[in-house]
């Protein structure tokens, strides 16, 4: 739901309004419906509306409070805002609006920053407090709407993009090499708060601040997986489940159509068959969106879903060279590269919705990250069971993993308790130095990237995930949630499309890092909470599959066909070649050899021609720097 843009003067500097008003412009995809301005003094607010809830006028932003000491402009969702609302007029507050950008308002100014934990939604939002001249600020709990900031001595720009920072005509662009070098060599992604423009960072998920006019500045996290006590339920299925729907209904509340991607998989599945169960607007069928692939068929679990739900199917269905065609616009809407040709994929699943007439998306974004849905997850499992010296049971459950897969149970046992010899070496610098090493000679043998850029990668942290709790932490965190949360949120929106994730209601996941691993994980099954609660609720063919595909494209057989001519032609312009970046010819080997079928370079591919793309039209010729 919208765009916003802040700009805030510090020590006497006062707001530029056509400024302002150029930032909210590059952000009217976001909000087609209505557009406002605020700007008073030090302090101008800018926003592009799209309507979700309260579609009268009475939802126009930014919105000033009746007596004029506050004024907030707020892009997301409280899904808890009726309930809010009702609490909030015991306490003596009156409404003049039926949506939630009040009720958030109304909530600042009963109970302040504490406010805060009480939200369930996703947001981001600026409100300014005129009295105490401060700027007060937050982005949810897992960073689901965006929100960007960048500073100068005496001016702090806002912006649900980075493009509205771009068009204040404050910021000079410089390429972040930390970012690139972290993106090309490691296919790193919102890892951090840094991003591809130098200076311009991401305020952190969970996090609030304060910006006062005369340039104090303080910020906090309100919320954190470490404080998460143990989950303390008689009946840990019905709770999850009781959790799970309610999650689903409060997603529902709209004053438009609501829909949802359908992949086939457990989480999506299960969302539509919630959201089945209860009514829809009058006069509007549950709408369901899939891409079909012939390479990755999962019609038979979608057919079984549709005949289950009795929703309507909305195939997408994409010409490859089309899809590539549109490669520049998408990076133009995300502001820099993305994580594979799938986000392209998404990208025109969120047009299909829009052209439907759908304005609101659920869909599974969190589930994989919060219930272990990846099958990486079975080694951390495993790993920490030996870690705690529970040896049969990790034994156990290997075996009966290795059962239902195929695989070789001895084989995986060791490799599982491997990590139990080596904890602790990476915590010596002598180790990370030997490591980092280590990587680049791998990566100049790889050949496709020059020395001279290879010594830009700057050393990882040292992490320690010793257990799957762990794993999933830093999942949440740091990768992949964050990028995927991007990628969601700039494919719904270039649309005007709003796209909502149930399995990130905090309630569930403050449920679930509660839980002991063994509801995650168990024998063959990831997803074991999940699998259990959907009993009789979803077609027991999508409830009981043990492969994970989501939204996969053939990215090979793309670029060893319709792709290959276009990404020959980008590998013989005269910037790669000048840039000091690439080994052009090593390049242009290993697409032969992608094409072939004797390697798999799809991705590595595809991340050269988009950052070639990208960084060729917003920062001129990209020449490597002198270290």
């Amino acid at each position: 739901m919208c765009g916003l843009a802040g700009m805030i003067g510090l020590n006497g500097r006062t707001v530029d309004a056509t400024a302002l008003e150029r930032m909210a412009f590059s952000l009217q995809h976001r909000g087609p419906d209505d557009k406002g301005l605020y700007v008073n003094g030090a302090v101008g607010f800018g926003f592009r509306r799209l309507s979700i809830l309260d579609l009268s006028p009475g939802g126009h932003q930014p919105k000033v409070s009746r007596d004029g000491k506050v004024v907030i402009v707020f892009n997301g969702e409280i899904y808890n805002y009726i309930e809010l609302r009702a609490e909030l007029t015991a306490l003596g507050h009156t409404f003049e609006s039926s949506g939630d950008t009040e009720v958030l308002l109304a909530a600042y100014r009963e109970w302040g920053p504490d406010c805060l934990p009480k939200l369930n939604g996703m947001w981001a939002f600026l409100i300014y407090d005129v009295v105490e001249r401060k700027v007060f600020g937050s982005r949810d709990r897992f960073g689901v709407k965006p929100l960007y900031r960048y500073a100068t001595g005496d001016m702090v720009l806002f912006g649900s993009e980075i493009k509205a920072i771009l068009e204040s005509g404050y910021y000079q662009t410089r390429l972040n090499w930390n970012v690139a070098t972290a993106f090309l060599l490691r296919s790193q992604l919102d890892v951090d708060s840094q991003t591809f423009y130098e200076g311009i960072e991401q305020v952190p998920a969970g996090s609030a601040f304060e910006l006062y006019l005369d340039g104090r500045y303080r910020s906090w996290s309100f919320w954190s997986l470490d404080e998460i006590e143990p989950t303390q339920v008689q009946e840990p299925i019905e709770a999850f489940k009781h959790l799970f729907d309610d999650a689903v209904r409060l997603r529902m509340r709209s004053d438009v159509p609501v829909g949802v991607c359908l992949s086939g998989g457990l989480d999506s599945t299960s969302i539509l068959c919630s959201m089945a169960k209860r009514k829809t607007a009058p006069g509007h069928h549950l709408q369901a969106f899939s891409f079909m692939s012939k390479a990755y068929d999962e019609s038979r679990y979608i057919a079984d879903t549709i005949q289950w739900t009795g929703a309507e199917l909305n195939r997408l269905e994409v010409d490859p060279t089309l899809l590539i065609g549109k490669l520049e616009k998408v990076l133009w809407y995300h502001d820099g590269p993305v994580h594979s040709m799938t986000a392209l994929v998404g990208f025109e699943l969120m047009g299909l919705a829009a052209r439907t007439g759908i304005k609101v998306i659920l869909n599974g974004q969190g589930a994989d990250e919060t219930i272990a849905g990846y099958h990486s997850y079975f080694g951390s499992h495993w790993a920490g069971m030996i870690r705690k010296g529970q040896w049969l049971k990790a034994w156990k459950e290997i075996k009966d993993h290795s059962a239902a897969l195929g695989s070789d149970a001895y084989r995986t046992f060791l490799s599982a308790a491997l990590p139990m010899f080596t904890d602790g070496i990476s915590e010596f610098s002598v180790y990370r130095r030997l490591a980092l090493r280590k990587q680049q000679r791998s990566l100049n043998r790889n050949g496709w990237f020059t020395p001279e850029f290879v010594e830009h990668l700057q050393p990882e942290k040292a992490v320690r995930n010793r257990f799957l709790e762990d794993e999933l932490k830093a999942s949440v965190r740091r990768d992949p949630l964050p990028l995927f949360l991007r990628i969601e949120d700039r494919n719904s929106m270039a649309h005007s499309v709003e796209a909502r994730v149930p399995f990130l209601d905090y309630r569930l996941v403050r449920f679930l890092f509660g839980l002991t691993a063994e509801w995650k994980m168990h024998g063959p099954w990831n997803k074991y909470i999940l699998r259990q609660a959907m009993a009789g609720s979803i077609p027991e063919s999508v409830r009981m599959r043990a492969d994970k595909m989501g939204f996969p494209v053939p990215g090979r057989q793309w670029l060893a066909a319709a792709l290959y001519e276009p990404f020959q032609d980008l590998l013989a312009g005269r910037e790669m070649r000048e840039s000091g970046i690439y080994n052009v010819s090593k390049i242009s080997e290993d697409l032969d050899a992608n094409r072939s079928g004797s390697k798999d370079e799809s991705v590595a591919l595809f991340n050269i021609a988009q950052f070639q793309m990208w960084s060729s039209r917003t920062h001129s010729a990209v020449t490597l720097p002198a270290r």
